[in-house]
């Protein structure tokens, strides 16, 4: 529990879990597979309760709460799991306001010819927001592509981290800290 009040840890608890009821697709309930298309049992959409009018705002000040305690006023995300998440903390309160960007996997040839889409600033700190830690690759690359553009990535920020994949110690061994709103450490969906 830290150093937060009994009833604050409650209350992340509760959020923790109705993310992941929302969250959670088994395969008795549709057709799913991983990145192989190999079938799977379970797995978490978080798109479904992040893009939900009663969940977003909750999120998005729980984040925005825990990147200003680092003093962090700027997240990005790439991929359609961070979208919602950026677009959630950048809505919530906060002095200075957040500010948020989205990364492209290319630099888009034209226009303004950008990598990082948004008002973000390469002056200040900033935290790559996602939806799961998993293996840690897909942050990475991130995290790469952020740095190559002259950003200066410190931590990552996500809702579930699954603590069987090492993704953690991978971050960790680039210099970013890992904050998540829950750590899961089961692989059946139980």
């Amino acid at each position: 529990m830290s150093d937060l009040s009994s009833s604050t840890y409650n209350g992340l608890v509760d959020l923790g879990r109705r993310l992941y009821d929302e969250a959670l697709v088994r395969s008795d309930q549709e057709d799913i597979t991983d990145p192989r298309g190999q079938p799977i049992g379970w797995l978490l959409d978080t798109r479904m309760p992040m893009l939900s009018g009663h969940i977003m705002p909750e999120v998005g000040r729980v984040l925005g709460e825990r990147l200003a305690a680092r003093g962090i006023h700027q997240s990005v995300g790439l991929g359609f799991g961070s979208y919602a998440l950026v677009s959630s903390v950048v809505a919530s309160t906060s002095n200075p306001p957040f500010m948020g960007g989205f990364i492209r996997e290319n630099r888009k040839p034209h226009g303004r010819k950008r990598l990082v889409e948004g008002p973000v600033s390469r002056d200040e700190p900033v935290v790559l927001l996602d939806d799961i830690l998993n293996s840690g690759r897909s942050a990475l690359k991130a995290v790469e592509l952020l740095r190559q553009d002259g950003f200066n990535v410190v931590g990552l920020m996500c809702l579930f981290h699954f603590t069987w994949s090492g993704g953690r110690a991978r971050m960790e061994s680039s210099g970013l800290w890992v904050d998540s709103l829950l750590d899961l450490n089961l692989r059946d969906g139980e």
